[in-house]
């Protein structure tokens, strides 16, 4: 016999609120999310940085800068391009709770999402934005600072077909005419991103160093370069003076001389990775002393298994350094906010 169902003659608000307390029963990540973080704490750097650019472009936007920072929460949380956010905002009760709108208010359109992005990107803004909840997080006593963890991870993005006349040029630092001279194909053309191989494997795209607090798993920092950049190579620049005093834990990616004498100068005690070599093979006291790091140096791993899953991936499709920056610079923003979360259902 089929089964019917009995359906409401008439759709009102009544009926969207049963819809959200189901989906709060069942654990919507976006309700926890916006009981857990306060987002007005981004509206001062956002009015007073992006209201310069409404004076100049001929007047305020429609649509409220925090509003609009959400979506962009939103977008990288997903993974979502700015057609599929635009439309996962008209479409889902989760997304349309979490930036507090409703089926009678208007949506922002991916072209507003678009511009919005840009704007960010143009003022150098996420860093900035970053920094300032990271400065929230201290304030509650989250980041113990008793250690600090290191390593990066591959950012790919869409692998380009050029010629090799024209990955010659590219790789040289030159922009080959082919592509200066048509627009169409430049705004296509990813020539920033580069290839890079590791365990036999190519990557093609940039990385997202990053800088661990070793209790908390709070990224406390994070720089973003090509994915030939060797691991170790943002070392120094990573560093900073808080860390002084406190135990250093890396793979050994970030062992050998160089990095030895940036640990000295930056006075933090190094517990990286003993590495072995073919005419000096690791000693059963090595091996012994890499097991124990790697119980500590091991806890990043989930930091990027949070934005490898949760997050839908560490694949971009953004085009340039300065997009992807901001793209990576998102992820962690949005990865320290689900982490806070966590905390403050532990402590």
């Amino acid at each position: 016999m089929k089964k019917t169902f009995k359906r409401h003659k008439d759709y009102g608000f009544f009926d969207q609120d049963l819809r959200l307390s189901k989906l709060t029963k069942l654990g919507d990540p976006l309700e926890k999310l916006n009981k857990g973080i306060d987002f007005e704490i981004f509206r001062l750097i956002l009015e007073d940085k992006l209201s310069i650019l409404a004076k100049g472009a001929g007047g305020r936007p429609p649509y409220d800068y925090v509003l609009m920072f959400k979506v962009l929460i939103l977008q990288r949380y997903y993974n979502l391009s700015d057609e599929q956010i635009e439309y996962q905002i008209n479409d889902r009760f989760s997304f349309m709770r979490f930036l507090n709108l409703t089926i009678a208010d208007d949506i922002p359109d991916s072209r507003t999402v678009w511009k919005f992005k840009e704007q960010l990107v143009d003022l150098k803004l996420i860093e900035t934005i970053f920094n300032i909840f990271l400065k929230q997080i201290e304030n509650l006593g989250m980041i113990l600072n008793e250690g600090k963890i290191i390593d990066a991870s591959f950012i790919e993005v869409p692998k380009q077909r050029n010629t090799k006349e024209e990955n010659k040029q590219i790789k040289e630092g030159e922009i080959p005419k082919s592509i200066t001279e048509n627009p169409n194909k430049k705004a296509q053309k990813d020539i920033d991103a580069r290839w890079t191989q590791k365990g036999g494997i190519n990557y093609f795209g940039y990385k997202n160093h990053v800088k661990v607090d070793s209790k908390s798993k709070i990224i406390t920092k994070y720089i973003v370069t090509t994915a030939n950049v060797h691991d170790s190579q943002p070392l120094e620049q990573i560093l900073t003076e808080q860390d002084k005093g406190q135990p250093l834990y890396a793979d050994s990616a970030y062992s050998g001389e160089p990095c030895n004498e940036i640990i000295v100068k930056k006075e933090v005690e190094n517990k990286t990775h003993i590495k072995g070599y073919k005419n000096k093979p690791l000693t059963a006291d090595d091996f012994e002393q890499n097991r124990q790091k790697s119980s500590t140096r091991a806890r990043v791993e989930h930091v990027f298994g949070f934005m490898e899953g949760s997050m839908n991936t560490m694949k971009l499709k953004q085009i340039g350094i300065n997009r992807i920056e901001a793209a990576i610079g998102m992820m962690n923003l949005v990865y320290n906010m689900f982490r806070k979360i966590q905390l403050q259902a532990i402590l």
